[in-house]
């Protein structure tokens, strides 16, 4: 992700989550209060419920007071309920109705001690039959009050109603009257605002609608005369509903009007963080694209500016950083042209060791031949004529070579064995043994044979080394065919002694350039080994063991032509 991208979303983000926060912490606090003032408002209006319950309890109880004090003074009530007489019969059936109406009740009836209804004055025709129950459970009731279904000539009716009772003649009669609870309690205050209010009882009234949540519930005795099953006392409840409709509106309305806050702040965020990101990266890229163009061979870029703001601090850091690359740059050139003009003269001076020495041996075979038997020194000299020839040659190809600075590889058939042979004609040894073990369906190998020399003349002279001071050691050179089978053909030598061997930390460090363990050696001669090997095509292992000896070996690629040739 570019720093373009980044610092684009970095800017919305930063942007839309403080927004973001407002939304949810408005929304809150909004619904918050909103559920606070409206439980203040259930509160009150569960409290006028309250009030008006006890109002009207009191209101029905004096009234119903009343009736009784007046029944009980009453002579015709008197003759009709205790003495039968036929005159008053007729008025104590139209009693209920009449007391009713001046009372301001809705619902009045009079019963004897065993429950015949005397007169009743919501339903006149409801007389001489049996409700015992209704009185009774009444009376059984908190402040004896409860509300009563029953029928009137128009349909059923719930009445808030109390009993009271009197004696006449040592008989109890018991009054009970009520009046419409939801004429008068429940149209009252049966909606504010989003609140309202519904009397719910059993098989009449249905649960508030899904639309509305239950705020609070006040429950109330409730017997149903209507029921057919009986009067058994039962429970009803004034229930206060809060409609959703109008909170939803407004979560809505808020709704919207942040997310048009929202989309107008991501609008102005992008044109700011756009114009933003483009006005930083611009001078950034340009600074990118100049720093990319640097390299070793080119630091002649300027990054001059006059900017004063932090980009140009940068560029005048990298213009600074390129003049100290170029001036580290020109002595590290000059620093690399010497090592490489001291190690090309440390390897020089290591081959020309490695070619001096069979004509040094040569010589010192002839000095000792002229001391011992002057004679001889014509048939010795034919003898070891081959050596020098040999030595001569090898010298004179490694300074058409080296004056050359980059040797070129001849990849030609190698006849192994023979440089083999070769190299250890011109070895000289003290008590150390020389073993060849050498193929006779050896394979040539695909090289250079000047190469190839300097390759074993190294092994053979570090194995060779490795013996010094050790007596009855054996330096062993094996040649072998490898390969075959589906996997490329090769020749495998191998140089091993019975020398000291190699330590882990020794043979970490045998191929690195200048690292001998020898008092006047270079450091050079495994080093070069490895780059000759390499340069070949071939590979280098070593297995060593410290005290037990080190064997190299070496594997080339065979001559492609083999044995068609």
């Amino acid at each position: 992700m570019s720093f373009r991208t980044r610092l684009f979303l970095g800017i919305l983000v930063a942007v839309l989550l403080p927004l973001g926060a407002l939304a949810y912490g408005v929304r809150r606090e909004m619904e918050r209060r909103l559920t606070a003032e409206y439980e203040g408002r259930v509160g009150s209006m569960v409290e006028v419920i309250e009030a008006d319950l006890a109002t009207e309890n009191a209101t029905l109880g004096s009234r119903l007071a009343a009736l009784t004090a007046d029944l009980a003074r009453n002579n015709r009530f008197r003759l009709a309920a205790l003495q039968n007489d036929a005159s008053s019969r007729q008025y104590l059936l139209d009693y209920a109705g009449g007391a009713m109406s001046l009372s301001g009740l809705s619902m009045l009836q009079i019963q004897d001690s065993a429950g015949r209804i005397l007169s009743s004055g919501h339903f006149r025709n409801e007389f001489d039959q049996f409700q015992p129950e209704l009185p009774r459970l009444l009376a059984s009731t908190p402040a004896t009050m409860a509300l009563v279904r029953t029928r009137t000539p128009e349909g059923p009716l719930v009445a808030l109603a109390r009993v009271d009772s009197f004696r006449v003649g040592g008989r109890r009669f018991s009054v009970v009257g009520g009046i419409g609870a939801e004429a008068r309690l429940v149209d009252r205050s049966a909606r504010t605002g989003d609140l309202s209010v519904a009397l719910v009882y059993p098989g009449a009234q249905p649960e508030p609608p899904s639309g509305a949540r239950v705020l609070r519930q006040l429950e109330l005795p409730y017997l149903d005369l209507l029921s057919g099953a009986g009067v058994t006392l039962d429970t009803a409840r004034f229930v206060v509903t809060q409609s959703l409709g109008t909170l939803e509106a407004l979560r809505r309305s808020v709704d919207q009007w942040f997310i048009v806050a929202i989309a107008l702040t991501v609008a102005v965020a992008l044109v700011l963080a756009a114009w933003l990101s483009s006005r930083i990266s611009r001078p950034l890229r340009e600074l990118a694209r100049k720093t990319s163009e640097i390299d070793l061979d080119r630091l002649d870029q300027s990054f001059d500016s006059e900017r004063q703001d932090e980009i140009g601090v940068l560029s005048r850091l990298l213009g600074g950083m390129t003049e100290r690359i170029r001036n580290s740059s020109a002595r590290l050139r000059e620093a690399e042209r010497r090592a490489a003009v001291g190690d090309l003269a440390r390897q020089v001076n290591h081959d020309i060791k490695n070619g001096l020495a069979p004509i040094r041996n040569v010589l010192r075979h002839f000095s000792q031949v002229a001391g011992q038997d002057p004679g001889l020194l014509p048939a010795v000299f034919e003898e070891r004529k081959g050596t020098l020839d040999s030595s001569v040659e090898y010298l004179e190809t490694l300074a058409r070579n080296y004056a050359r600075l980059s040797p070129t590889i001849e990849r030609t058939p190698c006849d192994v064995n023979a440089v083999v042979e070769e190299v250890l004609r011109n070895t000289v040894v003290d008590g150390t043994a020389l073993r060849t073990s050498l193929s006779q369906r050896l394979p040539r190998a695909l090289g250079d044979t000047l190469m190839l020399r300097r390759i074993l003349e190294n092994l053979v002279g570090n194995a060779v080394d490795s013996l010094e001071g050790r007596s009855g050691g054996a330096v062993t050179i094996t040649t072998e065919p490898a390969g075959g089978d589906g996997e490329p053909l090769t020749v495998r030598i191998s140089v091993g002694d019975t020398g000291s061997g190699m330590t882990r930390k020794e043979l970490d460090h045998a191929f690195d350039d200048f690292y001998t363990t020898k008092t006047e050696g270079t450091g050079l001669g495994l080093s070069i080994v490895r780059r000759l090997i390499l340069d070949l095509n071939g590979t280098l292992r070593v297995e060593t063991e410290p005290g037990t000896g080190t064997r190299f070996v070496v594997e080339l690629p065979a001559d492609p032509a083999w044995p068609a040739s």
